[in-house]
């Protein structure tokens, strides 16, 4: 069956509504719309589903979150979970709570408890709730930080991590088993709740979740003297992060803390950001503009599910705000933690920091300095929860932090995903503590480079929709793969780890990452949740004018090269 015949499958079956049909009817005479509507199913990869909001096959919709957890509960009931139940939150964009009461309901027809957040929630809630219920899976609805018109569906597990291999593989057989729509089962909210399956969690399960969170403070004696002197701006970016994030500081202590009007409120369009990612310059220009108003400190902005930080620090030698990257606050956050930890005696001797491929080689250094063991798992931070689990299961090592360059990380092992709720509560305890110092995060940043190295890193996205689209990134790969640079940005190619072969010791995958001389690299590989190609560059420098200089030559040099 072609795309032109999904089309007009989805026109004329009784099983699709009529609004649906509408909006179908309406792109009739679009034949570029309709194919890229209907070329294929979306598809359910290793953590679920994101895609455009829309009537389709291959678009988020009522019919293809239902396909996708008809598929979940056969995978559940497989594994004897029914009573164990699952764990559903969503965030603020379109459709995210119609799309998770439907996801419940659809479970509840199944036979399976379910427990749904009542309001929107953070991703790391979800995970929390997870292991708080000793569920046997979570769903969190979100597109995470990508454009208005998408939505997303991510799967978790028993442990509270989002599922890897062999599960991925065994429940995205369970979903591709599933070829009619009219197989989804689904009741009413009201026999769901009648057969007692059907459930809603409130403000008892964030209350337990700021409880564990504040467990991992290390410096309370300098929270009490130095939280109120901090000024800190912070936007939620229309999302779920406002309340959680102004609970916990409030907690700690810090009582300047000035939230920006205009993105306050949950809004699925984000109308005052181009790209609702704090990795994007341009959604921090109401919290800057608010900053200097307030003389500001710190100014961060968590993405729509909270589950990634974007910070600038106010640079005391300058006067302006200074951009963090995702490495730059992952490396300040690994170094507080592990000082503070030796400092206080609570430093175990087989400690481990687990950070992803493309993340910072700073980490190196910094984790030898405090003899952790450093750990690298591909990207995506559900391996960095496979290896928290491990941890548990073998007792080989003690989990101290996971982070990745993509503006994620996480303190607390209640959680197994990243958690930028966490994030902001360290962050912000770590300028408490280095301002009782008289240092701020920017001195700090500033001496962790002149003692490891002049690391700096960027990451290219080249974006090609559609079907010609994703012809071309695997053409890009296959081209890459097959005739390798032997040199990038001046530095000879040392060493490409195809990790789609056996050899890199991580499970397949189609990532392609190049050792360059003078500890210089970098990585090329397909986005998982858009239609990117993504190329990572890392250099080490002698000061910071030569890192720029270093890693703008590679960066040049690689897209060349890669885009011919």
């Amino acid at each position: 069956m072609n795309a032109f015949d999904r089309y007009e499958q989805w026109c004329t079956s009784p099983v699709f509504d009529v609004e649906t049909k509408k909006e179908l009817e309406a792109i009739r005479d679009n034949h570029d719309e309709i194919n890229d509507r209907f070329y294929k199913e979306l598809e359910f990869g290793t953590g679920g589903l994101r895609g455009v909001i829309g009537a389709g096959t291959n678009r988020m919709n009522i019919y293809t979150v239902g396909k996708a957890t008809q598929g979940l509960a056969d995978y559940i009931l497989k594994q004897g979970g029914s009573d164990k139940g699952v764990a559903l939150a969503y965030d603020s964009r379109h459709m995210s709570p119609e799309f998770a009461r439907y996801a419940a309901l659809c479970l509840n027809a199944n036979g399976i408890k379910t427990y749904l957040f009542d309001k929107l929630a953070p991703t790391p809630m979800l995970s929390f709730a997870v292991r708080r219920l000793s569920c046997i899976a979570g769903i969190v609805i979100t597109a995470s930080h990508n454009p208005a018109e998408y939505n997303g569906y991510k799967v978790y597990w028993e442990d509270g991590a989002q599922i890897t291999f062999p599960m991925d593989k065994e429940i995205i057989a369970c979903v591709n088993a599933i070829d009619d729509y009219a197989a989804v089962k689904s009741i009413s909210e009201q026999e769901a709740a009648d057969l007692g399956l059907f459930h809603l969690l409130g403000e008892d399960m964030e209350e337990e979740y700021r409880k564990e969170l504040k467990k991992m403070v290390l410096s309370e004696k300098e929270l009490k003297e130095a939280a109120d002197k901090i000024k800190i701006v912070y936007s939620p970016l229309h999302g779920t992060g406002n309340l959680p994030v102004q609970h916990i500081l409030a907690e700690l202590g810090f009582t300047n803390v000035y939230v920006v009007k205009e993105q306050m409120e949950p809004d699925g369009n984000f109308p005052t950001v181009p790209y609702p990612n704090p990795e994007d310059k341009g959604a921090f220009k109401l919290a800057l503009q608010l900053a200097k108003e307030k003389d500001a400190d710190l100014v961060l902005a968590t993405d729509p599910d909270a589950d990634r930080l974007g910070v600038y620090a106010k640079d005391e030698k300058t006067g302006e705000y200074r951009m963090f990257t995702g490495n730059m606050s992952g490396i300040l956050i690994l170094n507080y933690l592990l000082s503070r930890r030796q400092e206080l005696g609570i430093l175990p001797e087989n400690g481990a920091v687990v950070k992803t491929i493309v993340t910072t080689r700073m980490a190196e250094p910094v984790a030898a300095h405090y003899n952790m063991k450093l750990i690298d798992v591909l990207t995506g931070f559900k391996y960095i929860g496979e290896q928290m689990k491990y941890f548990e299961e073998t007792g080989d090592y003690i989990y101290q932090f996971g982070f990745e360059e993509s503006y994620g990380c996480l303190v607390e092992e209640c959680v197994r995903d990243k958690d930028a709720v966490s994030a902001v509560m360290t962050l912000c305890e770590a300028a408490a503590y280095y301002y009782t110092k008289g240092s701020s995060l920017s001195e700090e940043m500033d001496r962790l480079y002149e003692t490891y190295g002049y690391y700096k890193e960027d990451l290219a996205s080249v974006t090609l929709k559609g079907e010609d689209g994703a012809n071309k990134i695997k053409a890009m790969m296959e081209e890459m793969r097959s005739n390798p640079p032997k040199t990038a940005g001046g530095f000879p190619v040392l060493q490409m780890e195809d990790y789609l072969s056996e050899t890199t010791g991580l499970p397949k995958s189609n990532v392609l990452r190049f050792a360059l001389a003078e500890d210089a690299w970098f990585c090329v590989r397909p986005s998982g949740t858009e239609p990117k190609i993504k190329f990572y560059f890392g250099v080490k420098g002698s000061s910071v004018k030569d890192a720029e200089e270093r890693l703008e030559r590679l960066k040049e040099d690689v897209l060349a090269y890669g885009t011919r």
